[in-house]
């Protein structure tokens, strides 16, 4: 008999603990389930899943070094997918799936689905938190629940960490040949809505973390909020399908600052907090599906009454607002795919404060042009800025743009980048709020602190 590997958003061989497991003892075929409809309900992003394919090209390759056949099954919807893999199994004479957890209460859902159909025909199922540092779920407070600060959380956490190994689960055997042959996947369907700016695959994204190691690493506390500077590691998009591994990283980090998480270099700790945040959030969906569900992870914002100006919001996401730093950044998401992260902050509290538009309208949008569009952080991300998520920022702490943009982009230069028509204007000039704009700063703040603070 054989085993199943079910590969998801962890496209990737070196460091894979279910891939590993189930290589160790049979021999083993690896499945990818596409479902361009489930996706497109997700909001994925056309970008995303472009890079997904070609990450998909190479992860084919490498299981092919290893004998491994990789078979491609496509549903118009996940609820299909127990029937199918199970039909799968029964005809390749398989006898266990593997495969690692994903979040959201949809993957969740069909997760379990498929274990109880796998289960009641006598199957074998295993399954691994992959995803994260740690268990999902397993980070808990003393009185056994979830947390719901950051803070804490990471206090905990790192105490787990400092007591925990990380097993190696990337020396997978070269399998004995199989009469299978991996399924076509030359043709990328997304492959002209990809402009190639990320190098697909494993070693592709080492490339780019060990670059990153090197030097930008040791400045990251300081360099991580300039727009101008590239001063972040890039591997978000790699993160978010799986393409390296986040435990990988944080040995990575670890041997270069001696072992340590709570002292060493600050740059270092400064991007393993980053790391943490993420943490944080995928426990939160995990622990809490409702967030998944399209709802404020604190209630009573239900109550809000978000303004429904579909006009501010087609502004807002053309950047064409004419507050300068937002639409610079609106519009290096519109081209590029993606968007420095205190970008994500200004924008995001920009259309839920300033614009009073709903955070739900917003994080859909991301996901639907963010070549590392990631559930569990967007949506943390996006409840932060809109102070209607766990740990969320104050709701009368309303980001000034003009502020952000004069600390940030002090010479104006991210600003010139995107938004070529100010490009005339001195450092002074370049910050301030057209004539144009579409809402005053002032007024539009004391509004958003108003209707937050009637809620209480």
């Amino acid at each position: 008999m054989r085993s199943l590997m079910w590969f998801r958003s962890d496209l990737r061989i070196h460091d894979n603990e279910a891939l590993y497991k189930a290589t160790q003892n049979q021999q083993t075929i690896a499945l990818f389930i596409v479902s361009h409809k489930e996706w497109e309900k997700h909001h994925d992003a056309k970008l995303k899943l472009a890079f997904m394919w070609r990450n998909l090209q190479i992860l084919q390759k490498s299981l092919e070094s290893k004998n491994i056949p990789l078979k491609i099954i496509e549903v118009e919807y996940w609820s299909e997918t127990p029937e199918l893999i199970n039909q799968f199994m029964i005809d390749h004479q398989i006898s266990s799936l593997y495969f690692n957890h994903e979040v959201g209460i949809n993957e969740i859902e069909r997760d379990r689905a498929i274990y109880r159909k796998l289960k009641k025909n006598n199957f074998n199922v295993y399954h691994y938190h992959d995803k994260t540092l740690v268990k999902l779920g397993s980070i808990l407070n003393g009185e056994n629940q979830p947390y719901k600060v950051f803070t804490a959380f990471k206090k905990r956490l790192i105490e787990v960490l400092e007591h925990q190994s990380f097993e190696n689960y990337s020396d997978i055997p070269i399998q004995d040949t199989t009469e299978l042959i991996s399924d076509d996947i030359a043709i990328n369907p997304y492959q002209t809505l990809d402009d190639l700016t990320y190098k697909a695959g494993e070693d592709a994204a080492f490339e780019i973390f060990q670059g990153f190691l090197k030097e930008e690493i040791f400045n990251y506390h300081n360099h991580r909020d300039i727009p101008i500077i590239n001063g972040t590691s890039r591997l978000s998009a790699y993160l978010a399908l799986g393409i390296v591994s986040v435990k990988a990283l944080l040995r990575e980090a670890l041997v270069l600052n001696e072992g340590s998480l709570r002292g060493g270099n600050e740059g270092i700790l400064t991007w393993i907090n980053e790391l943490f945040w993420r943490e944080f959030y995928y426990h939160i969906m995990w622990n809490f599906p409702k967030v998944s569900k399209n709802r404020a992870f604190q209630e009573k914002t239900e109550k809000i009454q978000w303004l429904d100006n579909e006009v501010d919001f087609e502004a807002w996401k053309n950047g064409a607002t004419g507050v300068p730093i937002v639409d610079a950044f609106m519009r290096q998401l519109k081209e590029t795919g993606w968007m420095h992260n205190r970008g994500r902050m200004i924008t995001a509290m920009f259309l839920t404060k300033n614009l009073l538009i709903d955070w739900r309208k917003g994080e859909a949008w991301f996901m639907q042009n963010l070549i590392d569009g990631d559930f569990a952080a967007n949506n943390g991300g996006w409840q932060w800025s809109a102070s209607t998520g766990t740990d969320a920022v104050p709701y009368f702490r309303v980001f000034n743009p003009i502020t952000q943009a004069e600390r940030f982009d002090p010479d104006g230069d991210f600003i010139r980048q995107w938004c070529p028509e100010l490009s005339h204007l001195d450092s002074k000039q370049i910050h301030k709020v057209q004539k144009n704009a579409i809402v005053d700063l002032k007024s539009s703040r004391i509004r958003a602190i108003e209707t937050f603070k009637n809620l209480s």
